[in-house]
């Protein structure tokens, strides 16, 4: 039935287009916690200027926090150039193609590193993410527990009504996931799964709120990512990237304590140096 509904509907990314490790962990970084359709156009304008892994290790940041813009969680933008800095210098500019070797690169945790892995090297690995989660709740759990024919967006407060004691840990569906792996293409079954997971959570009540994971992100206006995100985005835009918080302020609109607080936290992180009551980009981290 998967298989069946990938061959009809299946959708298109670049990323899908490719084999190489590296633009593949370029867009498994980029996809966390951010809607495709955002990332798409920022994917294929960052191949455009860091073709490489070596042509991002070499990269000063305020570039690649620059190219990154617009993506949100820029901790992201350094974790990956990071990761690609281990590959040119530790590892001769070669990926590894296991999972376990994977994840001993910066920023790369158990999902990422078995998605490339299987989306690089097509290894019949096992794991979990929204979309995957979601088909599993779906044909495997009980559904009367949401109200039905909402599609996503729609009876935000319903995953309220669902006691703990009855949601799904991702626990209970690791087995089934590695039970029911294609391993003839792990690749394409997993393509399958999220653009099936995908379309389920447009067309029914979304089988996540069933999760015990899940939760709905916070709202982005007036939180410290906004100001944490105008901050990087004022150095990255200016000559010199340097700044006060004063002119990020006047520029921005954000209220000065927020900026303060946010640009604390960039600093405490090495994603920003403070020199006095001036900020700049971090270019030695």
């Amino acid at each position: 039935m998967i298989l069946d509904f990938y061959r009809q509907e299946g959708r298109s990314f670049p990323w899908r287009e490719t084999r190489d490790p590296y633009e593949i962990l370029v867009s498994e970084l980029m996809l966390q916690q951010t809607q495709t359709e955002r990332v798409v156009p920022k994917y294929l304008n960052w191949l455009q200027e860091f073709p490489s892994a070596q042509a991002l290790a070499h990269a000063s940041f305020s570039q690649v926090l620059a190219a990154w813009s617009g993506l949100g969680y820029n901790r992201r933008a350094g974790y990956l150039q990071e990761a690609c800095r281990q590959v040119v210098e530790d590892l001769g500019g070669v990926f590894p193609s296991s999972a376990c070797e994977l994840e001993k690169l910066r920023g790369v945790g158990p999902y990422t590193a078995r998605a490339v892995a299987t989306f690089a090297f097509n290894k019949p690995e096992v794991f979990i993410e929204t979309n995957i989660r979601s088909v599993y709740l779906f044909l495997f759990f009980p559904r009367d527990s949401v109200p039905s024919g909402q599609g996503e967006g729609q009876n935000k407060s319903a995953e309220d009504a669902i006691p703990v004691k009855d949601k799904v840990a991702d626990s209970r569906l690791m087995p089934l996931i590695e039970a029911t792996l294609y391993h003839e293409n792990p690749r394409i079954w997993y393509y399958a799964l999220m653009d099936y997971g995908a379309r389920l959570k447009k067309s029914t009540a979304n089988p996540n709120r069933r999760s015990l994971h899940y939760s709905r992100q916070s709202k982005f206006q007036g939180s410290l990512r906004q100001a944490r995100g105008a901050i990087v985005k004022s150095l990255t835009q200016t000559q010199g990237n340097i700044l006060s918080l004063k002119d990020i302020e006047r520029d921005s609109g954000i209220e000065l304590y927020r900026l303060e607080s946010a640009a604390e936290s960039l600093v405490a992180e090495g994603m920003i140096c403070r020199q006095g009551d001036l900020y700049c980009i971090n270019e030695s981290r």
